[in-house]
């Protein structure tokens, strides 16, 4: 009877508390308590499932519930070493390309039993290197998604922490790149075919990796199809960035234009409607990335298809494998499938003007 009494006390104590408000969350301890187990064998049962007795695991899991207990991460790395998180770091939130690449990036961590920390530079890399820094020791590993770091800033951070790139190269840094090259001779070749011989590039930041390697495949294509082509930039990539372009590449003279993305070519798209500008008759407008709410516009934006969800589930994946000390896969571009553009045609581009 007294063994009784002492078993049922601890349980009495641990339900009482779980009835009334607490002062402080509950621990592991109190879980132990109220389960009847010891702390190791919660913390296996609910880091590790699967690893203990079923009729114990389905106690202990009954009893975080009742106290409302939730494993803390940060606890969780103390024995592991891991939190089972990794940080998303991004230029632009409310850039519509950024949907893609998170959604991509949170199937494939959650598949893995990760969760996605996600954190906005807002195009600085002042505050981009700060809020790396600040989340390196509380995540397993790091993905760069349209960094402005330069390239010393992004191997510091990978000598420290597991760290993928996504749209930028830098040696001896894993990195996710779509091929643009498909992408933009399919949009050259339309234009062509169209009738257009002068063509302008809106570029985006200065610092912006992506826009120099789109550039320097326009450039390259454009000279080798005999047409005439010019760079206008840099921009902010925006819709304030591309309607602030108007006035140069109207004074360019050319009859088409290639925006570094979609929220460029959409703001150039107004800003020409609101000064009674006709596209395409008087210039014919591609975007790049075919963002959500790109075939809304009037006209549709031809664009080029950047599979953006795929580019954030491989820096996942690859992210992982860092993390799992497997560099090899990591830093391998065999992929089962490339990561490659295509243009989508729509009403934006049509006959050169004569």
């Amino acid at each position: 009877m007294r063994d009784q009494a002492a078993d049922v006390a601890p349980r009495a104590r641990a339900t009482a508390r779980a009835g009334r408000p607490a002062k402080s969350a509950p621990t592991i301890y109190d879980v132990a308590e109220l389960a009847g187990v010891n702390p190791s064998t919660v913390s296996r049962a609910l880091s590790q499932p699967g690893r203990i007795n079923i009729k114990t695991e389905e106690r202990i899991h009954a009893a975080a519930k009742t106290l409302n207990y939730r494993l803390n991460p940060m606890a969780r790395a103390l024995p592991t070493g891991r939190t089972s998180t990794l940080g998303l770091l991004l230029a632009d939130i409310t850039n519509p390309m950024i949907f893609g690449i998170v959604r991509g990036a949170e199937h494939a961590a959650a598949e893995q039993g990760y969760t996605l920390v996600i954190a906005e530079s807002q195009e600085s890399g002042e505050r981009e290197a700060s809020t790396a820094e600040r989340i390196q020791p509380s995540v397993d590993g790091l993905i760069l998604g349209t960094t402005r770091l330069s390239d010393t800033q992004i191997q510091q951070l990978a000598a420290h922490k597991p760290l993928v790139l996504i749209n930028r190269d830098v040696d001896g840094v894993p990195s996710v790149l779509p091929d643009v090259t498909p992408g933009i001779d399919g949009a050259l070749a339309h234009l062509e075919s169209l009738g257009h011989r002068s063509i302008a590039y809106l570029s985006g930041p200065a610092n912006s990796w992506m826009s120099g390697t789109r550039w320097a495949s326009v450039l390259q294509q454009a000279v080798a199809r005999g047409m005439n082509v010019v760079e206008i930039g840099p921009n902010i990539p925006t819709l304030d960035g591309g309607r602030a372009a108007l006035t140069r590449v109207l004074a360019s003279g050319v009859t088409a234009v290639v925006a570094y993305n979609d929220l460029m070519a959409i703001g150039l798209l107004r800003a020409a409607a609101e000064e009674g500008i006709s596209v395409p008759e008087r210039f014919s407008l591609v975007g790049f990335d075919d963002i959500f709410g790109s075939d809304f516009t009037t006209p549709a934006l031809t664009t080029i298809r950047t599979p953006l969800a795929r580019a954030g589930a491989r820096a996942v994946r690859r992210a992982l494998a860092l993390v799992g000390g497997n560099i090899e896969v990591a830093s391998s571009t065999d992929d089962d499938e490339k990561i490659e553009t295509e243009l989508v045609i729509r009403q934006s581009t049509g006959p050169a003007a004569h």
